[in-house]
C-alpha cells in the first residue's frame, strides 16, 4: 500500500526554528542553504539600483530575502529580490507579503536552480506574478518572463553588455555590467 504524501501547510511553516530558512511550495516544505557571495554581491547590487529609481520615481518597495511571500495556505517563498508597486501595497503586511508581488527575481545556484527554472517559476505563474526574472550568474544573463493566461512567455533576456527595461520600472535602462561585478 502506498502512503499518501503529506502536504505542510502555513500553520506548520509558523512552527519551525527561525535559525535556517525554508521555503513552502505547493506543500512541499524546502531547506534554503546560504547564497554564495558572489550571488550577494549581484543581489546587493541589484537591489540598490531598483530601490534607488522606486524610491526616485515612487513606484513602490523593493525587497529582499529573507522575507516570506504568502502566495497560497501551501505556497510561502523566499525570493531573492521582489518588487510590489504603490498601487499593490496592500498586499504587504507587519509579518509578510500576503499575495502576488509585481516582481520576483531569483538568482541562480546549484543548490535551487532546477527548482527556481521548474517549480517555483510553476508556482509564481499560477499565483499571477507579473514579471519573473531569472539571473544566471555564470552567463551574466536576466531572462525576463511576462505573466499571461496560461503561464509565462520569454520577454527578453539580457546580456551584462546590454541594458534591462522593464514597463514595471517606467523609464529605467538598467546598465546590467555594474550589477554582475
Amino acid at each position: 500500500m502506498r502512503q499518501a504524501n503529506i502536504k505542510f501547510t502555513y500553520h506548520d511553516y509558523l512552527q519551525l526554528p527561525d535559525d535556517k530558512r525554508y521555503e513552502l511550495v505547493e506543500g512541499e516544505l524546502f531547506l534554503v542553504p546560504s547564497p554564495t557571495l558572489h550571488h550577494q554581491k549581484i543581489l546587493r547590487n541589484l537591489l540598490a539600483a531598483l530601490h534607488a529609481y522606486s524610491r526616485q520615481h515612487g513606484l513602490g518597495e523593493v525587497f529582499q530575502s529573507p522575507c516570506d511571500v504568502v502566495l497560497s495556505e501551501i505556497s510561502v517563498l523566499q525570493p531573492d529580490l521582489l518588487f510590489v508597486s504603490s498601487e499593490r501595497m496592500g498586499i504587504l503586511t507587519e509579518a509578510n507579503i500576503q499575495g502576488a508581488p509585481d516582481l520576483v527575481v531569483e538568482i541562480l545556484s546549484p543548490s535551487t536552480r532546477q527548482r527556481d527554472l521548474g517549480i517555483k517559476r510553476n508556482v509564481y505563474a499560477k499565483y499571477g506574478v507579473c514579471e519573473y526574472w531569472i539571473i544566471d550568474p555564470e552567463s551574466k544573463t536576466v531572462e525576463i518572463l511576462s505573466w499571461a493566461k496560461d503561464g509565462y512567455c520569454a520577454a527578453a533576456v539580457v546580456s551584462e553588455t546590454d541594458l534591462l527595461s522593464t514597463g514595471l520600472f517606467p523609464g529605467m535602462e538598467l546598465d546590467l555590467a555594474p550589477i554582475f561585478r
